[in-house]
């Protein structure tokens, strides 16, 4: 009567267990050598790959679905969504637009309207002339007119690059005439100047955050390319305005 071997990797066991058959076979207490570790690990991992019954497709997905619902592979397949809401970023930039266009709303009202105790355009076009700007009824209801239009656009968070284009442009014209007077305020230096054309300068490289009439417009998603074409603008308007209309 004979009898069979059921042991993995002996005679009758099953095929599916011979890749154990180095192990059964070799005496207790054998050394093994590293290179014969590799080799081991080299045939077991080329007989699990080849000799599975899976396809690459298959495997792939038997292996993504491990512990699916222990949470890990959940968090590791989490993306995020486009345009996701970051709370902190988009309320800052939300509360910077509203300052900033609100500041310019309010100083275009001044100039072009005669609103909140502001000068009106004659009164302006006095101050520009005063200030060596020639043409200056004209060159008073264009600023005006600027500053109403791009406070509005930041308000609203519209067409952002553009207007943030508009306040850097008007804000840096006032620094260049205004650079013999020194930095501060107080001695009618350009400090004030200064702030407002750099927060404009942030929100154009920034964008005008998830809260905003912009948000999924082609300048929203790369702000940064847009940015850098608002500044080339913005540098040429405040060139002309000085070439043109400033005497030296």
């Amino acid at each position: 009567m004979s009898i069979q071997d059921d042991r993995p990797g002996g005679a009758g066991g099953s095929p599916d267990d011979r890749s154990y058959g180095a192990h059964a076979q070799r005496p207790r207490g054998a050394k093994v050598s590293a290179k014969s570790t590799q080799s081991l690990g080299a045939r077991q991992h080329n007989y699990y790959d080849e000799d599975d019954g899976y396809s690459d497709g298959e495997a792939t997905s038997l292996v993504s679905g491990v512990g699916e619902d222990s949470g890990y592979a959940e968090e590791l397949g989490k993306t995020r969504k486009p345009f996701a809401w970051n709370a902190g970023t988009d309320l800052g930039l939300l509360i910077l637009r509203l300052a900033l266009g609100g500041v310019f709303l309010l100083h275009g009202a001044q100039k072009l309207f005669g609103a909140f105790g502001g000068p009106g355009p004659e009164g302006f076009a006095e101050v520009l002339s005063g200030m060596g700007f020639q043409q200056s009824a004209a060159l008073s209801l264009v600023t005006g007119g600027t500053e109403l239009g791009a406070g509005a656009l930041l308000v609203l968070g519209l067409f952002t690059p553009a207007a943030a284009a508009g306040v850097v442009g008007l804000m840096a014209s006032a620094v260049f005439v205004k650079l013999g007077a020194g930095f501060f305020n107080a001695d009618g230096g350009f400090e004030m100047d200064a702030i407002l054309g750099a927060l404009g300068l942030g929100v154009m490289f920034t964008g005008p955050g998830r809260v905003a009439l912009d948000y999924g417009r082609v300048w929203f998603r790369r702000p940064l390319g847009f940015g850098f074409f608002g500044l080339v603008v913005a540098a040429g308007a405040a060139a002309a305005i000085l070439i043109l209309f400033h005497r030296p």
